[in-house]
């Protein structure tokens, strides 16, 4: 029973993020996402209140994806600098969604600037990246696996990293056959690192 109900609940999220990515938040209806998904109105309900529930549950779940696949890269690594470099690089799969997730994502900008709620879950995950990656470069510094130049503030260098991921995945949006966005995205964050570091090398 647990399992058919979760069943139900990822193919809902599977309709929401094509037709979302096809139509448009607000041209796409619970009436739609029930059609797509073959699941009557009382089973949508039973899982999410409202579209926007499903919106956010979407959010929620790629969060949790890359907060995985983050703590799986950096388990495995004791040098933070080329954990990082290597998560980027094995980041194949979210590139190759990136159609999809960046009309998505895109959307959820949109509507953050009209909705309370929305705004709030889309930006506190920015908010705790940018702390999170700080404190990777300021423990990568402690451990001796960084050494940044004299007045480099972590944290500028934790929301450059981010800017080069987002900035990354829209080009890869743009240009999705132009280049292999993984490993571009490893390759400037490993450059990133290699600029700041006093001596300007590894």
């Amino acid at each position: 029973m647990q399992q058919r109900s979760e069943e139900t609940r990822q193919k809902i999220l599977q309709a929401a993020e094509a037709l979302f990515a096809q139509k448009g938040y607000d041209a796409t209806g619970v009436a739609d996402l029930c059609e797509a998904c073959g699941v009557s109105k009382g089973a949508f309900y039973h899982h999410f209140p409202t579209k926007q529930a499903v919106f956010l549950a979407l959010l929620e779940d790629w969060l949790r994806q890359l907060d995985e696949q983050l703590q799986k890269t950096l388990s495995g690594h004791p040098n933070i600098p080329e954990g990082l470099i290597d998560l980027a690089k094995s980041t194949d799969a979210i590139f190759a969604a990136s159609n999809t997730r960046a009309r998505i994502f895109l959307e959820f900008w949109i509507q953050a600037t009209r909705q309370p709620e929305i705004w709030q879950a889309t930006v506190a995950p920015y908010h705790r990246y940018v702390e999170r990656f700080t404190q990777l470069i300021r423990q990568s510094e402690i451990q001796g696996d960084l050494s940044l130049k004299k007045d480099i503030d972590p944290q500028i260098v934790a929301r450059t990293i981010l800017a080069l991921a987002l900035g990354m995945l829209l080009q890869a949006f743009f240009d999705p056959q132009g280049e292999n966005w993984s490993q571009v995205t490893g390759k400037s964050i490993e450059w990133l690192f290699e600029a700041l570091q006093k001596g300007g090398e590894k």
